[in-house]
């Protein structure tokens, strides 16, 4: 792979402190992401610090490795590579297409040759057998596309609303650079992604037999992106479509959907307490891009929904544990927690009428407690003001926000 990036400072800087401390670091996130090149990054990083390192790096989607199917042959040719004279640095992506990896990564760290570095493309490679062995061993990033800041610095785009429509539209996919933003040839290339996504990690991976099913499910979660939905009424749907399968499947599916980080799950919280319900809950998809490629795309019909999958998005990039609020019947679209920190959040296309102010910015004034509340509109005649300690805030403007 050539050594060709732009730089993404926010993963960087957090992955930094931990470089040849004796943990392992694993970079996790949807496929085409961006991971391989964090890793370009962090090699550079080290290269810069330390010119005689000796890296050994991996890439198991390349037909050069595809001998290293297992533990022991991933063991044996690390261990071919070590130089017991310099400080080894080994860099292994896409790490879940060796079979039980966990054991060579564990050996390896238990005789601490070397300081490590993995990538994966499915939630489950930190589940199981994987967190029994290397269990307090490795500290896991989550890797999002690009923000809507790095978007404008990957197209060399102003910051206006064009740029952010154009976000909105085309998602945070970093190859997209080298596509450009011409929607036909964009969506072809996001198209083939999502194909990807769904044949390697959701149907090959989980062992999934219904390829039609699943793309009828996935359609669904588009319609109804910010919409709480259940097994139940997904299964209610597909009837209606004369579609019949037993409601385990669809959970099934959509937690395979999830593993492979393609969609995201937002429970629902009572905000007083935080007891969390597990009946009902939002999903949202980790690239707006690959959600408005799978049906005919229209912006001005899906703008509410794409505010808010952004909105949860950058939440979630800001290292938010994300829910929806529930007050009795009012609902408070986002409650982001982080380690003595919490912030509100109501998304609304345009705020003009009486009705819709009374209720976004009332659900938040119901809330007793001093953390802060946003309302986020795409009101381009008031950028931002403030409503009784409630901040309206153009989405734009909450998008570069790295603190709330």
């Amino acid at each position: 792979m050539k050594a060709n990036f732009i730089s993404r400072p926010i993963y960087i800087n957090r992955i930094k402190p931990f470089i040849d401390k004796h943990i392992i670091k694993v970079l996790v996130g949807q496929r085409r992401i961006g991971k391989s090149y964090l890793m370009l990054e962090l090699i550079a990083h080290i290269k810069a610090s330390n010119p005689d390192a000796n890296i050994i790096s991996i890439d198991l989607e390349q037909e050069q490795y595809s001998i290293l199917q297992n533990s022991t042959s991933l063991y044996e040719y690390i261990q071919s590579k070590l130089n017991t004279g310099k400080s080894n640095y080994v860099f292994i992506d896409e790490i879940q297409e060796v079979a039980e990896f966990e054991r060579c990564i564990r050996s390896l760290h238990n005789e601490q040759v070397c300081d490590i570095f993995i990538t994966g493309s499915n939630a489950k490679m930190l589940s199981g057998e994987l967190a029994t062995l290397l269990s307090g061993r490795y500290i896991e990033f989550f890797i999002h596309g690009l923000s809507y800041d790095e978007f404008l610095v990957f197209h060399q785009l102003p910051d206006n609303n064009e740029s952010l429509n154009q976000y909105l539209i085309f998602g945070g996919m970093p190859f997209l650079r080298h596509i450009g933003l011409e929607q036909e040839l964009a969506f072809e290339y996001l198209k083939n992604v999502y194909s990807t996504i769904l044949l390697k990690d959701v149907v090959a991976r989980e062992g999934i037999r219904n390829v039609a099913l699943l793309e009828n499910l996935v359609s669904f979660l588009v319609n109804n992106t910010g919409s709480l939905v259940s097994a139940q009424n997904i299964s209610k749907f597909l009837k209606n479509q004369n579609i019949k399968i037993p409601t385990q499947s669809i959970l099934n599916y959509l937690r395979a959907l999830t593993s492979s980080f393609f969609i995201q799950k937002v429970q629902r919280t009572e905000v007083s307490g935080l007891k969390i319900f597990e009946i009902g809950e939002k999903y949202y998809f980790e690239d707006l891009g690959l959600r408005n490629c799978v049906n005919s795309f229209q912006f001005v019909k899906n703008v509410g929904k794409l505010m808010e999958n952004a909105v949860f998005q950058h939440l979630s990039r800001c290292k938010y544990r994300v829910f929806i609020g529930k007050m009795g019947e009012k609902e408070i679209d986002f409650v982001g927690d982080k380690i003595g920190k919490r912030v509100y959040v109501q998304v609304t296309y345009l705020p003009k009428d009486e009705a819709t102010i009374n209720r976004e910015f009332g659900n938040l004034l119901a809330i007793q407690d001093n953390f802060p509340k946003y309302v986020v509109t795409l009101d381009t005649f008031q950028i931002s003001g403030n409503y009784k300690g409630i901040i309206q805030i153009h989405l734009r403007e909450f998008l570069k926000m790295s603190e709330f």
